[in-house]
Protein backbone atom coordinates (compact mmCIF):
# COMPACT_ATOMS: atom_id res chain seq x y z
CA UNK A 1 0.00 0.00 0.00
CA UNK A 2 1.48 3.65 -0.70
CA UNK A 3 2.37 5.84 1.95
CA UNK A 4 -0.02 8.72 2.99
CA UNK A 5 -1.10 11.52 4.99
CA UNK A 6 -3.62 9.44 6.06
CA UNK A 7 -1.09 7.42 7.94
CA UNK A 8 -0.57 9.17 10.44
CA UNK A 9 -4.00 10.99 10.75
CA UNK A 10 -6.36 9.69 13.37
CA UNK A 11 -10.14 8.26 11.82
CA UNK A 12 -12.75 10.92 12.68
CA UNK A 13 -15.80 9.22 14.26
CA UNK A 14 -18.38 10.02 10.91
CA UNK A 15 -15.27 7.41 9.23
CA UNK A 16 -15.45 4.96 12.04
CA UNK A 17 -19.28 4.87 11.72
CA UNK A 18 -19.49 4.31 7.70
CA UNK A 19 -16.59 1.65 7.96
CA UNK A 20 -14.23 3.97 6.22
CA UNK A 21 -10.81 1.82 5.09
CA UNK A 22 -7.92 3.05 2.90
CA UNK A 23 -8.02 0.76 -0.46
CA UNK A 24 -5.81 3.00 -2.61
CA UNK A 25 -4.39 5.91 -3.71
CA UNK A 26 -2.14 7.94 -5.87
CA UNK A 27 -1.47 11.48 -3.79
CA UNK A 28 0.68 13.27 -6.64
CA UNK A 29 -2.71 12.43 -8.93
CA UNK A 30 -4.82 13.30 -5.98
CA UNK A 31 -6.94 10.49 -6.81
CA UNK A 32 -8.24 7.96 -3.69
CA UNK A 33 -9.78 4.55 -3.72
CA UNK A 34 -11.71 4.06 -0.34
CA UNK A 35 -13.85 0.99 0.95
CA UNK A 36 -16.58 1.60 3.39
CA UNK A 37 -19.27 -0.68 5.11
CA UNK A 38 -22.72 -0.80 3.89
CA UNK A 39 -24.47 -1.67 6.82
CA UNK A 40 -28.27 -2.20 7.48
CA UNK A 41 -28.71 0.05 9.66
CA UNK A 42 -28.12 2.61 7.21
CA UNK A 43 -31.15 1.32 4.63
CA UNK A 44 -34.43 2.72 4.23
CA UNK A 45 -37.63 0.88 4.53
CA UNK A 46 -37.51 -1.03 1.09
CA UNK A 47 -34.06 -2.26 1.79
CA UNK A 48 -31.08 0.18 0.16
CA UNK A 49 -29.26 2.56 2.22
CA UNK A 50 -30.46 5.73 2.41
CA UNK A 51 -29.15 8.62 0.32
CA UNK A 52 -28.18 10.56 2.70
CA UNK A 53 -25.33 7.88 4.18
CA UNK A 54 -23.96 7.23 0.29
CA UNK A 55 -23.63 11.44 0.45
CA UNK A 56 -21.98 11.27 3.77
CA UNK A 57 -19.64 8.42 2.04
CA UNK A 58 -18.97 10.98 -0.90
CA UNK A 59 -18.22 13.61 0.93
CA UNK A 60 -15.68 11.83 3.32
CA UNK A 61 -13.78 10.73 -0.08
CA UNK A 62 -13.67 13.64 -1.17
CA UNK A 63 -12.10 15.80 1.25
CA UNK A 64 -9.47 13.02 2.26
CA UNK A 65 -8.62 13.38 -1.41
CA UNK A 66 -7.53 16.72 -1.25
CA UNK A 67 -5.59 16.28 2.34
CA UNK A 68 -3.69 13.18 0.56
CA UNK A 69 -2.91 15.77 -2.60
CA UNK A 70 -1.57 18.21 0.18
CA UNK A 71 0.37 15.91 2.03
CA UNK A 72 -1.29 16.42 4.82
CA UNK A 73 -1.20 20.44 4.75
CA UNK A 74 -4.86 20.63 3.98
CA UNK A 75 -8.28 20.10 5.49
CA UNK A 76 -11.70 20.67 3.77
CA UNK A 77 -15.19 21.99 4.57
CA UNK A 78 -17.74 21.48 1.79
CA UNK A 79 -18.95 24.16 -0.02
CA UNK A 80 -21.40 22.63 -2.06
CA UNK A 81 -22.28 19.15 -3.18
CA UNK A 82 -24.39 17.77 -5.91
CA UNK A 83 -24.95 14.61 -5.94
CA UNK A 84 -26.73 12.06 -8.69
CA UNK A 85 -28.20 8.63 -7.28
CA UNK A 86 -27.83 6.37 -9.98
CA UNK A 87 -28.75 2.44 -8.81
CA UNK A 88 -30.28 1.15 -5.57
CA UNK A 89 -27.52 0.81 -3.06
CA UNK A 90 -27.72 -2.60 -1.23
CA UNK A 91 -25.78 -3.18 2.16
CA UNK A 92 -22.50 -4.49 1.92
CA UNK A 93 -19.10 -3.34 0.82
CA UNK A 94 -19.20 -0.07 -0.83
CA UNK A 95 -15.98 1.02 -3.18
CA UNK A 96 -15.92 5.08 -3.30
CA UNK A 97 -13.00 6.70 -5.93
CA UNK A 98 -12.58 11.21 -5.72
CA UNK A 99 -9.80 12.70 -7.63
CA UNK A 100 -9.15 16.49 -6.98
CA UNK A 101 -9.94 18.10 -10.22
CA UNK A 102 -8.55 21.25 -9.59
CA UNK A 103 -6.71 22.42 -6.13
CA UNK A 104 -6.16 26.28 -5.98
CA UNK A 105 -5.18 28.39 -2.81
CA UNK A 106 -8.57 28.70 -1.10
CA UNK A 107 -11.22 26.12 -3.07
CA UNK A 108 -10.68 22.77 -4.62
CA UNK A 109 -12.93 21.04 -6.86
CA UNK A 110 -13.13 17.37 -6.51
CA UNK A 111 -15.32 14.58 -7.72
CA UNK A 112 -16.58 11.13 -6.27
CA UNK A 113 -18.10 8.00 -7.47
CA UNK A 114 -19.53 4.88 -5.49
CA UNK A 115 -19.69 1.52 -6.07
CA UNK A 116 -21.00 -2.61 -6.05
CA UNK A 117 -17.87 -4.89 -6.00
CA UNK A 118 -18.67 -5.78 -9.68
CA UNK A 119 -18.40 -1.69 -10.98
CA UNK A 120 -22.02 -0.47 -10.99
CA UNK A 121 -22.01 2.66 -10.33
CA UNK A 122 -24.13 3.98 -7.19
CA UNK A 123 -23.85 7.69 -7.32
CA UNK A 124 -21.92 10.73 -8.37
CA UNK A 125 -20.55 13.68 -6.90
CA UNK A 126 -18.90 17.04 -7.59
CA UNK A 127 -18.01 19.34 -4.76
CA UNK A 128 -16.34 22.64 -4.34
CA UNK A 129 -14.30 22.65 -1.29
CA UNK A 130 -12.99 25.35 1.03
CA UNK A 131 -9.21 24.71 1.71
CA UNK A 132 -8.53 24.74 5.59
CA UNK A 133 -4.35 24.87 6.34
CA UNK A 134 -4.31 22.14 9.12
CA UNK A 135 -1.60 24.21 10.68
CA UNK A 136 -4.35 26.52 11.89
CA UNK A 137 -7.00 23.83 12.18
CA UNK A 138 -8.32 24.06 15.81
CA UNK A 139 -8.62 20.78 17.46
Amino acid sequence: MVKTALDNFPRPPCAELLGWRLLDARPEEGWIKLGFEGKPEFCNPAGFIQGGMLSAMLDDTMGPAVLVMSEGRLYTTTISMTVNFLSPAKPGLIIAEARVTQLGKTVAFVEAKLMTEDGTVLATATASERLLEAARVVR
